[in-house]
């Protein structure tokens, strides 16, 4: 890719669910919040490229703060599999051997039916690839967003697993010519 790029990574609003699920796609966003959209929206970048997961949450976050994104599947949220829209105190009090191996090496574990952390790295390292030179924005999920931290800063999956990214955050990367470079991660906008 020549030229640089400026990317402005947004992880999407609350999820208007029950905590501590694992949720669906289709899993709608909590925007009650219009003070911190607005104060965001203000610091995102006027002409930008725009771009999401195809995930409910994060078309209406973005569509919130003023954008009309692409759709990247590069850009979803792990594929959790035969555990998506299940309650992880629910999986654990379960007592199944496969949820606690899970946890013993959560980037290369893959849920039944689902990916590994490992997997959605490669993925997100194929969406960035195919973003152009300028400022872009992305309005993506929390493992999207340590993903991208992964492969700007040449880290382990196992050690971008580390950095906590809150919802409405704002993360900056950038694609130099000489490498990555990172400005801020999960910096809270109010």
């Amino acid at each position: 890719m020549e030229g640089e790029t400026f990317l402005w990574l947004i992880r999407h609003a609350p999820v208007d669910g029950v905590a501590g699920t694992i949720h669906a796609d289709d899993a709608p966003a909590d925007l009650r919040n219009h003070a911190q959209l607005e104060a965001l929206r203000q610091r995102l970048p006027r002409e930008a490229a725009s771009y999401a997961s195809p995930s409910r949450r994060t078309i209406e976050t973005a569509r919130a703060l003023g954008l009309e994104p692409e759709l990247m599947s590069e850009f979803s949220e792990q594929d959790f599999g035969a555990w998506t829209g299940r309650r992880h105190d629910k999986l654990a009090a379960g007592g199944g051997e496969v949820y606690a191996q899970f946890w013993s090496d959560p980037a290369r574990g893959r849920p039944p039916g689902g990916e590994s952390f490992e997997e959605q790295v490669t993925r997100v390292r194929r969406g960035l690839a195919r973003i152009d030179a300028g400022p872009a924005t992305l309005v993506v999920h929390s493992g999207t967003i340590r993903a991208a931290l992964c492969i700007a800063l040449d880290l382990t999956p196992q050690a971008a697993l580390r950095f906590v990214i809150d919802p409405l955050s704002l993360t900056r990367i950038d694609r130099l010519a000489t490498g990555w470079r990172v400005v801020s991660v999960n910096k809270r906008i109010s």
